[in-house]
């Protein structure tokens, strides 16, 4: 027997809210946004001759764990360094002496700072900067020089060279 009429209706009414509150939630959970305000955090500052791929609201992890935010990007005019802007939970008290580098999940995946905290017994004060920074590693530009021997003029590592014929000459 078939549905029909007021039953009908209702039954594809649910079915549609139903997947378009799973839509909203995968579309949440793919952009890793957090619920609700996601808590107290607190500024700091890091400085990086090169960012790569990485954007605004790309994570910040400590191991692996996310613990903040990329809250902003900017050029420094007088160094003409990205300044980047990280807003970090307030249960997090990094060192003085952490440090911060920029890396990729996986291969191709996003870029994110991952931060490594030092033994400095003082804590980093909200707005100060992170001293030890390392820049994002472009994967072509190191591949096109593991390839083509990144310019170095190091006859010896090509195989075209022959290494034998060269030995015996005076």
């Amino acid at each position: 027997m078939a549905i029909r009429g007021p039953r009908l209706e209702f039954a594809v009414g649910a079915f549609l809210l139903l997947a378009l509150a799973s839509l909203l939630v995968l579309a949440f959970a793919s952009t890793n946004r957090q619920f609700g305000n996601g808590g107290a955090t607190y500024p700091l500052k890091a400085k990086f001759t090169s960012l790569g791929q990485l954007r605004l609201q790309a994570p910040v992890r400590i191991g692996g764990v996310a613990v903040g935010r990329v809250a902003g990007i900017e050029l420094d005019p007088k160094t003409f360094d990205a300044a980047v802007t990280l807003d970090i939970d307030k249960r997090y008290q990094l060192p003085a002496d952490t440090s911060a580098g920029i890396f990729t999940s996986g291969l191709l995946g996003e870029s994110y700072i991952g931060l490594q905290p030092g033994g400095d017994p003082e804590n980093l004060k909200p707005g100060e900067e992170i001293a030890f920074t390392q820049p994002a590693v472009d994967l072509i530009q190191l591949a096109g020089k593991y390839m083509f021997g990144g310019g170095t003029g190091d006859a010896a590592a090509s195989p075209n060279h022959d290494s034998a014929h060269q030995e015996g000459t005076p």
